[in-house]
C-alpha cells in the first residue's frame, strides 16, 4: 500500500484530524495530524489489517524555533505488509502534551522518556513516566532551541561550549 493511499484512507475516516499529507522534501512520507486525535489514529494504524503497523521504529521530538511549536514524529513499519508510514503532530510549546503510545508499542517506553528529557513533552498515560537521560532535578530541556544551559549544577561548574 502506498503512503498516499494510507493517508487517503485515514483522511476519509478521521476527516479534519488529518491536516496534510507530507511528501515533499521527505524520505518518509506521511500524515500531519491533530495531536488530540493521535491515539485514535495510532489504534487504527496498528489494529486495522489493511495497515497492520506492528512496529514502531522510532519516536522523535523536534523544535521549530523559539516562537513556534514543538513536534513529534512517529516512524511506523508493517512487517507483514512491508510498508512504512510516518505520523507527525505539532504541540503547544508552553504545555506540550500528547497521548502515550507505550502501551501499544513497547519500544515507545524509552523513546517517549527520551523526548521528555530533551524537549519537555508530557506523554499522558505513559506506564513508567520518569526521566531516563537526565537527573530528576535537571532544569530545562537541552534540545529545545531556546535552551540556556545553567552555569552550575549541584555546585559544580558546567563546561561551556568552545
Amino acid at each position: 500500500m502506498t503512503e498516499e493511499s494510507i493517508y487517503s484512507q485515514l483522511s476519509a475516516k478521521f476527516g479534519d484530524a488529518c491536516l496534510a499529507f507530507e511528501n515533499e522534501a521527505s524520505h518518509n512520507p506521511g500524515a500531519l495530524i491533530d495531536s488530540t486525535k493521535l491515539m485514535d489514529i495510532m489504534i487504527e494504524l496498528k489494529e486495522n489489517p489493511a495497515f497492520a503497523f506492528d512496529s514502531l521504529m522510532c519516536v522523535s521530538g523536534f523544535d521549530l524555533g523559539e516562537e513556534a511549536e514543538l513536534g513529534m514524529i512517529y516512524h511506523l513499519y508493517s512487517v507483514s505488509l512491508n510498508h512504512y508510514f510516518t505520523i507527525k503532530t505539532l504541540l503547544n510549546r508552553t504545555t506540550p502534551k500528547v497521548a502515550s503510545v507505550a502501551n501499544m508499542w513497547r519500544t515507545a517506553d524509552w523513546h517517549e522518556r527520551e523526548v521528555y528529557d530533551m524537549f519537555g513533552v508530557i506523554f499522558e498515560g505513559h506506564p513508567d513516566f520518569k526521566r531516563i537521560l537526565l537527573e530528576e532535578d535537571w532544569e530545562g530541556y537541552p534540545l529545545r532551541k531556546d535552551y540556556v544551559p545553567a552555569e552550575f549544577y549541584r555546585g559544580m561548574k558546567i563546561a561551556k561550549e568552545r
